[in-house]
């Protein structure tokens, strides 16, 4: 059995009554339910906080659209930098 770590953290008391009903229904400790639910965060929640929200690419690719020509302008013709003095 993998060592254990007691904690007690403060949660809404809406949430913990809905915990603790999910637990008793499915005939589940409290201890499996919230460690699954750990485990989802961990592996499902996490990774995808580091991906780019729908909505900033969506306005990232409007941006883009917008100023095509202009992408298009400098990809052929970059500008050229003048050495530093």
């Amino acid at each position: 059995m993998p060592a254990t770590r007691k904690f007690t953290p403060e949660i809404d008391a809406r949430l913990y009554k809905e915990f603790v009903a999910v637990a008793k229904r499915n005939g589940q400790s409290q201890r499996y339910v919230l460690e699954e639910a750990l485990k989802f965060y961990l592996k499902n929640v996490v990774p995808s906080l580091h991906r780019v929200r729908r909505e900033v690419m969506s306005g990232f690719e409007q941006s883009a659209a917008g100023n095509r020509d202009l992408l298009d302008r400098l990809a052929k013709n970059p500008p050229h930098n003048e050495p530093r003095k």
